[in-house]
């Protein structure tokens, strides 16, 4: 019976260890999963104001093109 208290007090330990070693893993992957969350916000936002920038830019061209249609069958 004194053989096995000594076991059982290392395999304790040992579940110790594992268990502070995945606390520190899922601490370390709920920072990066924020990091990334703050991240992808960023792109989502960026991409809009990329998507606005665009159509804005389609419209001027296709506004002069019309312009020099009209200036050409005007002429």
């Amino acid at each position: 019976m004194s053989d096995q208290l000594p076991d059982s007090s290392l395999e304790l330990a040992a579940l110790e260890q594992k268990l502070d070693q995945l606390i520190e893993k899922y601490n370390q992957v709920k920072t990066e999963n924020c990091s990334l969350k703050i991240k992808q916000e960023a792109l989502v936002k960026e991409k809009a104001k990329l998507l606005e920038k665009t159509t804005l830019a389609r419209t001027r061209v296709e506004a002069m093109i019309t312009r020099l249609k009209a200036m050409e069958h005007g002429s």
